[in-house]
């Protein structure tokens, strides 16, 4: 078992012990990471880098990393997977040699 696997094992089982399934409809997860990703912004608002408090930064990621995790267990997707090939995608987009200290988006690399 991959440390991802034991991850969402562990997720799984917090949620069970509490009979949470039932609230846990794509939709509603799908939600629950938009607002952990929320919480993640509001780490850095009004902030400069020095003031960021990377504790609470980890935090926030954490809960981001637990619904993705979820999310990935409910809809039958091998994360693992899924992130191999969407990373050929952006390899292919994003030529090294087009792309190399330039921030524009892949289609002005075409």
């Amino acid at each position: 078992m991959n440390i991802l696997d034991e991850h969402t094992q562990r997720i799984v089982d917090f949620c069970q012990a509490r009979d949470w399934e039932q609230f846990h409809d794509p939709k509603d997860l799908a939600i629950s990471l938009n607002l952990e990703a929320a919480e993640v912004l509001e780490q850095f608002q009004w902030k400069k880098r020095s003031e960021v408090n990377t504790r609470l930064v980890a935090e926030e990621l954490s809960d981001v990393y637990y619904w993705i995790l979820l999310m990935s267990h409910y809809l039958d997707i091998d994360l693992a997977k899924a992130f191999q090939a969407k990373m050929m995608q952006n390899e292919a987009k994003y030529p090294a040699e087009k792309a190399r200290g330039k921030k524009a988006k892949y289609t002005e690399y075409q």
